[in-house]
């Protein structure tokens, strides 16, 4: 198939693209496809006639931002449906649901689905709440992936840092802020691929014990990308040792999360699980992270799919879709 890989880029240079482009190219390419990559820069014109001149047989989409554009992603996605062209991953109502977390968690809720008890303090001040929350409490932007806007000061013990952290994330990121109750627990990424029957990969577990005392136990925006931190070297992703019982259910919540949201193709559904292992659902991230050793790989090379495999399954899974929605 003719495959353009479609980008939003850093800047105006055509190479300023994160580093799984090129990876999702060579294994596209090792595959037997032709794939190009399409990057863009705020150019709305470009990015018609991009995917117009000629017009691909499919996108594969990792377009994250278009500028400073508010759900630029489902903007983008929405004119892929305009121009008719089909492309895997979420479309505009996965990726809108995706950026507002409390829609997210209202629809798991409608399936009974576990998630921490929230309240959204909106930028407005009006206040959107579910369940009575309880001390300590976790803060973030409710519109925001890649861990942006988290830190060690989101998690807050007192009322007086919960407001303080509320009007912080208002704020910087312009942004309602999402405040639930904080699991303690093992947090674990749990990836899934597939449409009609969607499989699990084995859970990934974000192993936080090379952390310093007193540092908590969070995957925020430093431990994700700021390879001098503290956070990022103090923690790292490991094979969830779980026992069988345990992984099946966490496995199951994963799928059913993965459905709930509609999730397309592929997607990863990152949860925490108490000493009591409860299991709680903290985020359904539709068209995951891509990149060779992330979680969604890392557990899909445990479970037998190297990357080139898994990235030309993921096509398959869009073309399979695609063929059944033409119906």
């Amino acid at each position: 198939m003719r495959i353009v890989v479609l980008t939003d880029l850093e800047k105006k240079d055509p190479r300023s693209y994160d580093v799984v482009v090129d990876q999702v190219v060579g294994a596209l390419t090792a595959g037997g496809h032709e794939a190009t990559v399409l990057g863009v820069h705020r150019d709305l014109h470009a990015l018609i006639e991009g995917l117009s001149k000629p017009k691909p047989e499919l996108v594969f989409n990792l377009f994250e931002n278009f500028g400073k554009v508010r759900l630029g992603a489902v903007c983008v996605v929405g004119l892929l449906d305009l121009l008719e062209v089909p492309y895997v991953g979420g479309g505009p109502g996965e990726f809108f649901i995706q950026q507002d977390k409390a829609i997210t968690k209202k629809l798991l809720a409608f399936d009974a689905i576990p998630f921490p008890d929230f309240a959204v303090f909106s930028r407005d001040s009006s206040l959107d709440t579910s369940g009575n929350l309880r001390m300590p409490l976790f803060v973030k932007p409710l519109s925001q992936d890649a861990s942006i806007g988290i830190d060690a000061s989101s998690l807050v013990e007192g009322p007086k840092d919960l407001l303080k952290r509320v009007m912080h994330v208002q704020e910087k990121f312009k942004d309602d802020a999402l405040v639930e109750q904080f699991i303690e627990g093992r947090e674990l990424h749990v990836g899934v691929l597939g449409n009609v029957r969607p499989f699990a990969f084995p859970p990934i577990e974000i192993d936080f014990s090379g952390l310093p005392a007193g540092v908590p136990h969070i995957l925020g925006s430093k431990a994700k990308w700021d390879e001098d931190s503290v956070e990022f070297k103090g923690t790292q992703s490991v094979l969830a040792q779980l026992s069988d019982e345990t992984r099946a259910r966490v496995q199951r919540v994963a799928l059913d999360a993965y459905r709930a949201l509609r999730v397309r193709d592929y997607g990863r559904v990152d949860l925490r699980l108490t000493p009591d292992n409860e299991i709680f659902v903290i985020e359904v991230n539709a068209s995951c992270y891509l990149e060779r050793s992330s979680e969604f790989a890392t557990a899909a090379l445990a479970a037998g799919i190297d990357y080139t495999t898994l990235v030309n399954r993921i096509v398959d899974q869009a073309v399979e879709r695609r063929s059944i929605e033409k119906r």
